[in-house]
């Protein structure tokens, strides 16, 4: 069976944390900064969990 390739687009964008869960940078959150509040651009600054219905999807574009 041949290796499989990773997408390069997504694994920029989507890390895989060591127990596995894969995680990704929130959007909304490069510009316009001055209109959202405090609360809201702390949010921005903490990776998000991939949601359970697209995590099947992204776990076979990156296989490693």
């Amino acid at each position: 069976m041949p290796k499989l390739k990773t997408h390069k687009g997504l694994s920029k964008r989507i890390r895989k944390t060591k127990t596995g869960k894969l995680k990704h940078v929130r959007a909304m959150g490069r510009h316009k900064m001055v209109i959202k509040n405090s609360d809201r651009k702390r949010k921005y600054k903490r990776d998000q969990n991939i949601s359970k219905a697209d995590n099947q999807k992204i776990r076979r574009l990156i296989p490693y």
